[in-house]
């Protein structure tokens, strides 16, 4: 019996060495790390985010087509000259006289100019659609703007309180590795007062919490990379947000009224001017199209050398197509439909905006209220005596069921404190989204 107890006691140090040897052996090299305060973090992604770059190019290119609108029809210009042919008065077909110059008396040349005429205020449409076309361009860019930076200041946030949480992690971690070090050393020393049940569950706490820890490793490992690429920094940049928490303390969910909030959000919302901004550019594009079925003219005027019924011949006309079957009868339909779906999209996130403001109002307030129950010193006293707790435990003052549920106790408090103040802070950030200004920064 003792010598199957020495080699369950062997084993399990055996597998505890190569569970923490495997951890070390296959994490990666952090090249740099990064301190970050929210208003640097937006400054770099304001300065490198390649999306926002992309999408600045496109209001330019919209420009360009404003440009490109503005332009009058180029005119259009033919010459013609004889290469070719036979008149038995003027050459006879055994004579060995050059084929007549164009330019001779004898030549024949021939040259027309034609230049088409907009008409029905197609100009002028295309021109006010090119416009909207500039606007909405520039709608999308903020919109994408507001949408990144509410990521970005998100991912910061919970960044942070997920390191603070991997503390109490590292901490508890380094606790019972101590212990389970100090009981190793009593196995190589022969000496067996701790008993096998005791070793086992220290050993299952530790796994459990290593275990624990490398999924939340695995989760700020994903919001990194999200931060990383928001902020386009080397991918081996480990970011460590500063958080001022006073700050979330101070801040009052109720200091802006409903009303206000609502209002904010009807006249800054991006998403809602980019609706309107379709539906404008619907109309204006139903009232181009019609104006399309409308042909457009082309004056011309024509020279004939001597190829008509009499010598350099001026002639001048106009010409127009006729809408006998194509009256762009497709695209004014098309245009039409266009307006409907757009008007109704229109009113479908109008129809959000409000309840959008209403819940996350709403979600602050309980968020707040929530925070403020819980007791500042609460966590710094709860820290505390989480050491004692250990000391008293290596002393044998208290047992190992009560020692392991205060560990377990004080993780979970401490876990459900930072997600407290975590929740707070997204949900005032949820306000500034949806209203489309910072009323909380």
């Amino acid at each position: 019996m003792q010598y199957t107890r020495v080699l369950r006691l062997t084993l399990m140090l055996c597998m505890s060495v190569v569970f923490v040897s495997a951890q070390q052996n296959y994490s990666l090299p952090v090249a740099d790390t990064l301190n970050l305060q929210l208003d640097s973090a937006e400054h770099i992604f304001l300065r490198n985010n390649l999306l926002l770059l992309a999408q600045h190019y496109n209001i330019n290119a919209q420009q360009a087509l404003e440009i490109q609108a503005k332009l009058y029809p180029n005119p259009n210009v033919s010459v013609a000259t004889a290469l070719a042919g036979h008149d038995p008065n003027l050459q006879p077909p055994s004579s060995n006289k050059p084929f007549p110059s164009p330019f001779s008396n004898a030549g024949e040349a021939s040259a027309s100019i034609s230049q088409e005429i907009v008409i029905a205020g197609k100009r002028n449409k295309a021109i006010k659609l090119a416009k909207s076309n500039t606007r909405l361009a520039e709608y999308q860019f903020y919109d994408l703007l507001r949408t990144l930076k509410y990521t970005l200041r998100t991912d910061f946030f919970t960044i942070y309180y997920l390191l603070e949480s991997g503390k109490v992690y590292k901490e508890e971690i380094d606790g019972l590795q101590t212990v389970v070090d100090a009981y190793n050393q009593l196995l190589k020393e022969g000496k067996f007062w701790v008993s096998e049940k005791e070793i086992v569950r220290v050993k299952a706490q530790l796994y459990s919490l290593q275990s624990e820890y490398q999924d939340l490793v695995d989760q700020i490992n994903n919001t990194q990379s999200e931060l990383r690429l928001l902020l386009q920094v080397k991918p081996l940049t480990h970011l460590v947000p500063q958080v001022d928490t006073s700050l979330a303390a101070s801040a009052n969910p109720l200091k802006y009224p409903l009303p206000e909030l609502v209002d904010s959000a009807y006249k800054r919302r991006t998403d809602l001017k980019i609706a309107q901004t379709n539906t404008e550019i619907s109309r204006l594009n139903f009232s181009y199209q019609k104006a399309m079925a409308v042909p457009d003219p082309s004056l011309n005027v024509n020279y004939d050398k001597q190829g008509s019924y009499i010598r350099d011949l001026f002639m001048g006309g106009v010409a127009i197509d006729l809408p006998a079957f194509n009256r762009n009868q497709g695209n004014i339909r098309s245009a039409k439909f266009m307006i409907k779906m757009n008007e109704m999209t229109e009113q479908s996130i109008e129809k959000t905006v409000e309840e959008n403001v209403y819940r996350a109002l709403q979600e602050s307030i309980d968020a707040d209220k929530l925070y403020r129950k819980v007791d500042p010193s609460f966590k710094n006293d709860y820290s505390r005596l989480i050491g004692s707790a250990l000391d008293a435990y290596k002393k044998r003052t208290i047992g190992l069921l009560d020692f392991l549920d205060f560990y377990d106790s004080y993780k979970q408090n401490t876990l459900q404190i930072n997600g407290i103040q975590l929740n707070k802070l997204n949900a005032l950030e949820s306000i500034n989204f949806y209203t489309g200004f910072n009323f909380f920064n």
